[in-house]
């Protein structure tokens, strides 16, 4: 019974030994200049997509509105 224990601890200290060390590297890894561009370009068209929803919701409100 002891011996099984101390397996199951081993195996388990060793599973998140892997874990540990695979989520460092993984965090270390340094993203090339392709990646950066990638991401600088899709922001910018998440922002461009949101201001123009924004404009159109704007204008379907004041559609709504009675002149003055």
């Amino acid at each position: 019974m002891r011996t099984l224990v101390g397996l199951l601890v081993v195996m388990a200290v060793l599973m998140i030994g892997a874990f540990i060390l695979v989520a460092r590297r993984d965090r270390e890894r340094l993203s090339g200049p392709e990646d950066t561009a990638a991401a600088r370009d899709a922001r910018s068209a998440q922002e461009r997509h949101a201001a123009e929803r924004h404009g159109i919701q704007g204008d379907v409100w004041r559609r709504g509105q009675d002149p003055q």
